[in-house]
C-alpha cells in the first residue's frame, strides 16, 4: 500500500528553454508517466513514455497552456498511466475548473484489464487527486465531482465492451452514410434499451467524438453539422453545461427538438447529423403550446437530416401527446433510406442483484412479487413518509445527491404557489420540487426537503431514491390496480384524440413513471406507498 507523498508532481513552465535544459537521465525521461498542461482557462492530459519529446511536440501546436506538469510513481506502468489518463480527463471534466482540450477517440474509450488494476483505480487514484486538490490544479474533492450529473454524462467515460461496440457501429454507419445524397426522409438508426442501462452515456461519448472529427479533414465527417437534441429540459442544462468545459462542443449544437425544427423550416435548411437523446419524450402530435404545429417530432427530424441517431425506450414514455406505438415507428423505420436497430441490456446504474430488477420490472406490469433481498443493494418499505424522508435526509449526509420523488399524485402547478406530497394521513407533507434555470434539481442541496416530479430526475442518477406511490396505486383484492382519474398531471393525458385503448394508454404513463422512478436509485431504493391496503402489503402486515 503506497501513501500519498509517493505521487510525485513536478512542475515548470511550458517554454522551449525549459524543456531544452531538462536532464535526460531524469526518472521521467523514460518511463511511464502522466501529465498536464495547463493555462488559466483550458487544460490538456495525456500520458507518454517520452515526455521530453511529447513536451516538444505539444509546444508546436498546443495553445493557451503555459504550464506543464509530470506527474510519476515508481508503480506506474503503461496499462496504469493509459488508464489513469482517461480517469483524469473524466474527473477534470466534473471539476469545471478548466475547459478541456482533449479529443475522444473510440479506441480510447475503453481500458482493458491489466494487473492490479483495482489498485491503481481506487487506492492509487485517490491518492494522485488528493495530491492535485492540494496543488490546487484542481477545485473539488471526489465525491463532489462522482455527485455531479455533467461528470455522470461526461464523453469521456470508460464505455463498456457492449457500448464500445455500439458506438463503433454508429460511427460507421454515419460514415458509410454521410456522403450519399438522401431523399424526402434520411437514414434512421434506433438504439433501445430500459432505464439504467448507459443510452446516454453513449449518445454523449458519440457525440463528442463527432464533433471532433468535424475538425479534422482526414475524416468522413470534417465540416459537417451535427445536433444533439433533447426534450426534457433538465437534460438540456447537463448537455450545456458539459459543452462549456470541452473546447470543441459548443452550447448551439444542443437544441430542444421544437425550435430547432422550426428554425431549419424556415430558413428552408438540412443539416447532416441529428442525434436525440430520451427520443420517447418526443411529441407525437401537434402541440400549440409548444409551438409544434407538425404531426411527428421524429418524422420531422427524419426530413431534415441526413442521419438521425435516437436513443429510445417504450417504457419512459410519460405523455399522450408522446406515446410511441410499435407500428407508427415500424413506419418511420421503413420511411427512412437505411435503418438500423441496436439493444443495450447491461445495467449501469442499480447496483443491484437481479432479484431486485424483476421486482421492480413486474411492478411496472402490475404485479406484486415477495420483496426480494439484496446484501449489496438497500432495498426498503417505510410506513410513514416522514420515516423515509428522515432515512434519505441519513443518506444524503453520508453519500450525497439522495433524494425524495413521488408520482404525480398531487396537485403541482408553476403559478409560484407551494404545492405539497402528504402523507396519507396528512400529518407529514413535503414541497413539491421548485425549478432553477442553472442547477439540475438534484445538484442543489436545498432540494433534499422537496419532493422531485419525474420531470426532474428523468435519466439522472441519485445514490438513494426514496419513492412516494401515491393514491392512484392501489392494492385491492390481491391485486395492484391503477386509478387514473387520482393522477394529478393532467398534461399527460392531453392529446388522446385517434388513440386506441384510452384507458390502458393511461395506465400505461403512471406505470411507466413508476418504473423510471424506482430505477433511478444507484445504492438503494426506498419505498412509502399511499394506499393503506398496498404499504400493509408491502409491508408484510397480513
Amino acid at each position: 500500500m503506497f501513501i500519498i507523498s509517493e505521487i510525485e508532481i513536478l512542475s515548470w513552465p511550458f517554454t522551449k528553454e525549459t524543456i531544452q535544459q531538462m536532464n535526460q537521465q531524469v526518472t521521467y525521461a523514460n518511463y511511464p508517466v502522466i501529465y498536464l498542461l495547463n493555462g488559466d482557462k483550458e487544460a490538456y492530459i495525456g500520458e507518454t513514455v517520452y515526455f521530453k519529446r511529447r513536451m516538444r511536440e505539444h509546444l508546436r501546436t498546443r495553445k493557451h497552456v503555459n504550464r506543464m506538469h509530470v506527474i510519476q510513481h515508481e508503480k506506474f506502468n503503461r496499462s496504469a498511466t493509459f488508464h489513469l489518463e482517461t480517469k483524469l480527463i473524466n474527473y477534470f471534466l466534473g471539476d469545471e475548473k478548466y475547459i478541456l482540450q482533449n479529443k475522444s477517440k473510440v479506441v480510447n474509450d475503453f481500458t482493458h484489464n491489466y494487473y492490479n488494476k483495482s489498485y491503481y483505480d481506487q487506492t492509487l487514484f485517490q491518492a494522485l487527486w488528493q495530491t492535485l486538490y492540494e496543488k490546487k490544479l484542481v477545485d473539488h474533492p471526489l465525491h463532489v465531482i462522482e455527485n455531479k450529473d455533467i461528470f455522470k454524462l461526461s464523453p469521456f467515460k470508460e464505455l463498456s465492451l457492449e457500448q464500445i461496440e455500439l458506438k463503433e457501429n454508429i460511427l460507421a454507419f454515419c460514415e458509410q452514410y454521410i456522403q450519399e445524397e438522401t431523399k424526402e426522409y434520411g437514414n434512421l438508426l434506433v438504439i433501445e434499451g430500459e432505464a439504467g442501462v448507459g443510452k446516454s452515456v453513449v449518445l454523449s461519448s458519440i457525440f463528442n467524438t463527432m464533433q471532433a472529427q468535424v475538425g479534422e479533414p482526414s475524416s468522413p465527417l470534417y465540416n459537417t453539422e451535427n445536433y444533439l437534441v433533447v426534450n426534457h429540459e433538465e437534460m438540456f442544462k447537463t448537455y450545456k453545461a458539459i459543452a462549456k468545459q470541452v473546447q470543441h462542443l459548443k452550447v448551439k449544437h444542443f437544441a430542444k427538438p421544437t425550435p430547432l425544427i422550426n428554425r431549419l423550416k424556415k430558413k428552408n435548411d438540412k443539416v447532416d447529423i441529428i442525434l436525440v437523446d430520451e427520443a420517447h419524450l418526443l411529441l407525437t402530435k401537434s402541440d400549440a403550446y409548444n409551438n409544434f404545429k407538425e404531426d411527428n417530432h421524429l418524422e420531422e427530424l427524419l426530413k431534415l437530416a441526413k442521419i438521425v441517431i435516437v436513443i429510445y425506450d417504450q417504457d419512459q414514455v410519460l405523455k399522450m401527446k408522446s406515446l410511441w406505438d410499435t407500428i407508427k415507428l415500424e413506419q418511420l423505420k421503413a420511411l427512412s433510406q437505411h435503418c438500423e436497430t441496436y439493444q443495450l441490456t447491461n445495467q449501469f446504474r442499480m447496483q443491484a442483484n437481479d432479484d431486485v430488477l424483476a421486482w421492480i420490472n413486474a411492478f411496472k406490469n402490475k404485479q406484486l412479487l415477495p420483496l426480494p433481498t439484496d446484501a449489496q443493494y438497500d432495498f426498503r418499505v417505510f410506513d410513514t413518509l416522514e420515516a423515509m424522508h428522515a432515512a434519505i435526509k441519513n443518506c444524503n449526509q453520508t453519500f450525497g445527491l439522495s433524494r425524495v420523488v413521488a408520482t404525480f399524485d398531487y396537485l403541482h402547478k408553476k403559478d409560484g404557489g407551494t404545492y405539497y406530497v402528504n402523507e396519507s394521513n396528512g400529518e407529514y407533507k413535503m414541497p413539491w420540487n421548485t425549478t432553477n434555470p442553472i442547477y439540475t434539481w438534484a445538484e442543489n442541496p436545498s432540494t433534499i426537503n422537496e419532493a422531485g416530479s419525474i420531470y426532474t430526475i428523468q435519466g439522472f442518477d441519485l445514490n438513494y431514491v426514496g419513492v412516494v406511490l401515491g393514491p392512484s396505486i392501489q392494492y385491492r383484492n390481491g391485486q395492484l390496480v391503477i386509478d387514473t382519474s387520482l393522477y394529478m398531471d393532467k398534461g399527460a393525458y392531453a392529446g388522446a384524440e385517434g388513440i386506441d385503448q384510452v384507458a390502458l394508454a393511461k395506465e400505461k404513463i403512471i406505470l411507466n413513471s413508476i418504473n423510471i422512478l424506482m430505477k433511478r436509485g444507484i445504492k438503494g431504493l426506498y419505498i412509502y406507498a399511499s394506499d393503506k391496503a398496498l404499504r400493509q402489503t408491502l409491508l408484510g402486515v397480513q
